[in-house]
């Protein structure tokens, strides 16, 4: 072993524990001569206490041994630390104690006598598993609180409705179906269902159904075998055998075509499915949370989404709000986004003014948290390091928002042109309206307290449509 592996080596602690002490002195020798660190104790005992104190990577141990034996030693071991691994050693190869440790965890055993290549090679095994297995642990500790529960920000009346809903779907595989605009955060609900939920160390699989021309999507969900089709060129595994265990986020589900509707029906009541170009069922065991940006029961009364498929989907319905109707939530997220932003760019700033904040909850976000987001951004990037983030920073579209804001409530000294100011904003009331009513004129106008005539009357003369 060269002198980098031999220093690698040194931040690696293994544990011997064998009530003979030549054995213990053996293979203390061997590994110190490999650069590990070491630890030896003739009583199992004394081995389990120092676990409070110590952290180890491998554990070997004999089967057995009189006061605790191996079996005994190693359940404690994986209930205390799951990610260490162990080595067994026995005189008796074909014994059923050999056969039990290997049942409840054990990474692989040896038979005495035995040489020390072999131990060596085994050793470096299962360090090399051991380092794997927290390298997944602590990935998956990152994901959990990137994606959980606690990363959702807001403390309005919608968003704590939707935290509860959260905490009872989170323990279930109940199908979900998350409706909202673009950009209000679908995505993130699901994760934090998947990631607070039992099976959160099972995959979670996100899929933009938009995004999937119509001809792939069958194979992209489903995969699909060698020849199965033109440009077929190998076996590939679909979306949802990756998410075998866990959660299939099935984005914007609305623009799935109608045959396939059919079968994704089939895999949600029989949990099997068959991939494009071979007959043999495959048996999926998973979670569906699905989501849109439209209204999938007027799809449904319309004949384009399977009434059948969206009650099973619909069993539980979580309703995310835009953004500008939980305006409390704002400065929560500009911290939030802010302390994000600064910390990537490495850039120091005090925060939003009071009245870049003011208008930035009076802005209304056609594109939501997204777009909010998009700001702070755009605001990190721009506004010189050490102070306030100011008004002149914002975009254009918030500045003329906050202007028609001032318009409503003072008179400038310098006087202003009354017929355009009003225009201006008639203009951007209408057109506030017109997005919070989906483009509906009727009830956009019953919005504004306007007949359907007088609202037709100012959308012709504004040029709006």
């Amino acid at each position: 072993m060269n002198k980098e592996e031999t220093n690698i080596n040194r931040n690696l602690h293994i544990m011997i524990v064998d009530d003979e002490q030549s054995m213990c002195d053996f293979l203390e020798i061997i590994l110190l001569r490999d650069g590990y660190q070491v630890s030896c104790f003739t009583d199992a005992f004394a081995a389990v206490a120092s676990l409070e104190t110590e952290n180890y990577d491998l554990v070997i141990s004999d089967l057995k041994m009189p006061s605790m034996s191996g079996l005994e030693l190693l359940r404690t071991v994986k209930k205390r630390t799951p990610t260490t691994e162990l080595i067994m050693i026995t005189a008796f190869a074909s014994t059923t104690t050999v056969i039990e440790a290997m049942k409840n965890g054990a990474f692989d055993y040896i038979t005495k006598p035995f040489k020390v290549d072999e131990i060596l090679l085994t050793v470096e095994k299962a360090l090399k598993n051991s380092q794997l297995q927290r390298e997944n642990l602590r990935l998956r500790q990152e994901l959990e609180k990137r994606f959980g529960f606690d990363n959702l920000i807001g403390k309005s009346p919608p968003m704590i409705a939707i935290y509860e809903i959260i905490k009872q779907v989170a323990p279930t595989k109940t199908n979900v179906l998350i409706c909202g605009e673009s950009g209000t955060g679908k995505e993130l609900v699901a994760r934090a269902i998947h990631f607070s939920g039992p099976h959160k160390e099972k995959p979670f699989v996100a899929v933009n159904c938009a995004a999937i021309p119509e001809h792939l999507i069958e194979s992209e969900l489903f995969g699909h075998t060698k020849g199965a089709f033109t440009g077929a060129v190998s076996n590939t595994e679909g979306y949802l055998a990756a998410a075998d265990g866990g959660t299939l986020f099935l984005d914007e589900i609305a623009e799935i075509p109608p045959a396939l509707q059919v079968k994704i029906l089939r895999v949600i009541q029989e949990k099997r499915f068959q991939k494009v170009g071979n007959p043999k069922e495959i048996r999926v065991d998973l979670q569906f949370v699905a989501a849109t940006n439209r209204d999938l029961q007027a799809a449904v009364d319309s004949g384009e989404f399977r009434q059948d498929l969206f009650y099973r989907l619909n069993v539980i319905r979580i309703d995310l709000p835009p953004l500008r109707q939980r305006q409390e939530d704002i400065p929560l997220l500009l911290k939030h986004f802010l302390q994000q932003y600064s910390q990537e760019y490495n850039r120091k700033l005090s925060g939003f003014s009071p009245e870049a904040t003011q208008a930035l909850i009076n802005y209304d976000y056609p594109g939501n948290i997204r777009e909010l987001e998009n700001i702070v951004e755009r605001c990190v990037v721009l506004e010189p390091e050490g102070g306030f983030i100011t008004v002149s920073t914002l975009p254009a579209v918030v500045q003329e928002n906050s202007q028609n804001d001032l318009i409503m409530t003072k008179l400038p000294k310098e006087g202003l042109n009354l017929e355009e100011v009003v225009a201006r904003l008639e203009t951007d009331l209408i057109e506030q309206a017109l997005r919070q009513c989906d483009g509906n004129k009727t009830r956009a106008a019953e919005l504004l307290g306007l007949t359907f005539r007088s609202m037709r009357y100012r959308l012709d003369k504004y040029g709006l449509k």
